[in-house]
């Protein structure tokens, strides 16, 4: 990346270390991506793999006690170690989150028209009733019905996609530098997952934000970004043009997500492939490559240090000493 061409957001060897009831427990390590304006990126991994930590590091969300190292920059702008106040400016103006369950993103005590004005009032210095009016336009821009009567209620009284429709109308309020969408489609059903998916894509090109989309769908991956990044144990395993990803996968890991997925024009009666094993436990996680105990690829050099980041294709990486071998084999049928 050139001078010139200089991330927007720029995330370097990002560790985070956490309190748990076991002791300290290192959840985030060496977590490495650059992102340009108009940029997407998607993070996909089971739950406990880091993608939502990740992202709630760079809106500077950890509890207290957490122990960030490595580096996150904006613009330029150093954020590790940013004081609270600071980081107030930020949140909701120049990087904003649609977290993954509106209910509880919603506060129940206000109104969802005092919500989606908030950061305008907040970050823009404009006046109660401007902010009101570039509310109701944004609600009416995300599809909520007749926008301007249901201003004053009160989130219980809308439905999952429309919630779901008002928590991004609060993120694109202050028309964010970087959007953030955490799950955005979970608890819907298919038809409104489309409606939001294409509504996200849609005002990311129209005010050329970058975004971060955080999924286990690959399917919805697939779809939505340009580039990805594999997460397991709080690393990255994999990363690359989403393309590339999907036709080349180097990780046993990534192959194993992807031998995972339903398979549409499966036999009645077939049973879908797992992974065998569980994610470790954050205080369990070994000092070597965390998939070790989960890869059948596994030799004895794989638990001892976290393996180097190996390049397999242009802009394609994987963590692993065992490319060479994964890379050989067919992964229909790598995982039991």
């Amino acid at each position: 990346m050139t001078a010139g061409d200089q991330a927007l957001l720029d995330v370097s060897n990002l560790g985070i270390r956490l309190d748990t009831s076991r002791g300290p427990a290192q959840a985030v390590r060496e977590v490495s991506f650059a992102l340009r304006r108009g940029e997407t990126l998607g993070i996909v991994g089971e739950s406990g793999c880091g993608k939502s930590i990740t992202a709630l590091a760079l809106l500077g969300l950890l509890p207290d006690s957490a122990v960030v190292s490595g580096s996150i920059r904006l613009d330029g702008r150093e954020l590790v170690g940013l004081a609270d106040a600071d980081y107030c400016t930020l949140r909701g103006n120049r990087i904003s989150m649609i977290f993954q369950e509106p209910m509880t993103a919603l506060n129940p005590m206000h109104t969802i028209g005092h919500q989606v004005a908030e950061p305008l009032l907040r970050h823009t210095g404009c006046s109660a009733a401007e902010a009101k009016r570039q509310a109701i336009a944004l609600l009416d821009r995300v599809g909520l019905p007749d926008p301007a009567r249901r201003y004053d209620a009160y989130p219980h009284q809308f439905s999952g996609g429309q919630r779901q429709r008002i928590t991004i109308a609060m993120a694109l309020a202050c028309k964010p530098d970087v959007l953030i969408a955490d799950e955005p489609t979970t608890a819907l059903d298919v038809t409104i997952q489309r409606q939001i998916l294409d509504l996200i894509a849609d005002l990311v090109a129209e005010q050329g934000m970058a975004m971060i989309l955080i999924s286990h769908d690959l399917g919805v991956i697939a779809e939505n970004v340009q580039r990805m990044i594999v997460m397991y144990g709080g690393t990255v395993v994999e990363n690359g043009t989403t393309d590339a990803v999907f036709s080349r996968m180097g990780h046993p890991y990534t192959q194993g997500l992807f031998q995972a997925r339903p398979r549409l024009g499966a036999r009645k009666g077939t049973r879908l492939a797992t992974i065998a094993g569980t994610v470790p436990e954050l205080a369990d996680l070994p000092a070597g490559c965390a998939f070790a105990d989960r890869c059948n690829l596994v030799i004895d050099a794989c638990r001892t240090a976290l393996p180097p980041v190996a390049e397999i294709g242009a802009g394609h990486a994987v963590r692993c000493i065992r490319t060479d071998v994964a890379l050989t084999r067919d992964p229909v049928g790598v995982i039991a």
